[in-house]
């Protein structure tokens, strides 16, 4: 049985005993939506994720943005670094047109625009895409922000930020993001064994990682042993969710987490959640942590 992220009412799943891990919304919607915007988190919300995640920089003026990319190239047409922009220079360009016109005209959100989205009981996985220069700023978004205690976690692939979140913000849980990658004389690294020992050495609360064959019940055994989350990503389809289901995971983040969440938990007519496509939404490959 999963534990779930605190405070998230478990998803009862049809013809079953156990019940599905939070169901995150990667970048929002972003099928559906230009990724990271405000529109692609408030669709989340209206799709039924249990919780959203994005991708935050900080501006050369001091402001925290979202945008999964340290340059604006990919999603605004036009080069220039995150971290050498002000606010109001990065406010002006349009991130929605690449997926669409009915998009044009989205703006990188900030921070405390994105936190404001997020209803009561739901959460906001913030993950960090610089430096540990960032916290202080985040800290004081998130106490303006209204959220309650554990409504916000922090993730971050630098075992530094995430050592500096736990000493800065004790209370925040904080999640050690890792990928996998195939060693040919060690095998698949890291280990669940090396991936406790970061998790121990920076306070850090559990384990983002990519869904990858090598996560099994020994791996899951050896950070549940030791009372670590662990949160899988990106997961796009049933059997594979399924799979982690099974295995106990803490959550699951998605590209159309309200379309998988519905295949979950719904009934054999698809009836158990609204406002949910019963189809599966056009994918669009390349998403990566």
């Amino acid at each position: 049985m999963s534990r779930y992220i605190a405070g998230t009412e478990p998803i009862p799943c049809f013809g079953g005993a156990l019940a599905t891990p939070a169901m995150i919304a990667h970048r929002g919607a972003a099928d559906d939506a230009p990724e990271n915007t405000l529109a692609a988190f408030k669709l989340a919300w209206q799709q039924g994720a249990d919780g959203i995640e994005g991708d935050f920089h900080l501006t050369r003026d001091g402001k925290i943005v979202c945008i999964h990319d340290a340059d604006t190239r990919r999603t605004a047409g036009r080069a220039g670094k995150v971290a050498e922009a002000t606010f109001a220079e990065l406010r002006r360009l349009d991130v929605g047109s690449w997926k669409g016109e009915p998009w044009r005209g989205a703006r990188i959100p900030t921070l405390g625009e994105v936190l404001a989205t997020v209803p009561a009981g739901k959460r906001v996985c913030i993950e960090i895409k610089c430096g540990p220069e960032i916290l202080p700023a985040l800290k004081a978004a998130l106490a303006g922000s209204g959220l309650q205690s554990g409504q916000a976690i922090v993730m971050s692939f630098d075992p530094n930020v995430i050592a500096e979140a736990k000493r800065l913000l004790p209370q925040l849980k904080a999640l050690w993001l890792t990928d996998f990658k195939a060693d040919p004389e060690t095998g698949v690294q890291p280990t669940a064994t090396a991936i406790l020992h970061v998790l121990e050495k920076t306070g850090a609360d559990g384990v983002g990682c990519r869904a990858h064959p090598v996560i099994d019940q020994a791996f899951m055994q050896t950070l549940r042993t030791a009372q670590k989350e662990v949160h899988l990503w990106t997961v796009d389809d049933v059997p594979t969710a399924k799979r982690y289901l099974q295995l106990g995971a803490d959550s699951l983040t998605s590209n159309r987490a309200g379309w998988l969440k519905q295949q979950l938990c719904s009934g054999p007519d698809n009836s158990g959640l609204p406002n949910l496509q019963t189809q599966p939404p056009k994918h669009t490959s390349g998403h990566s942590r």
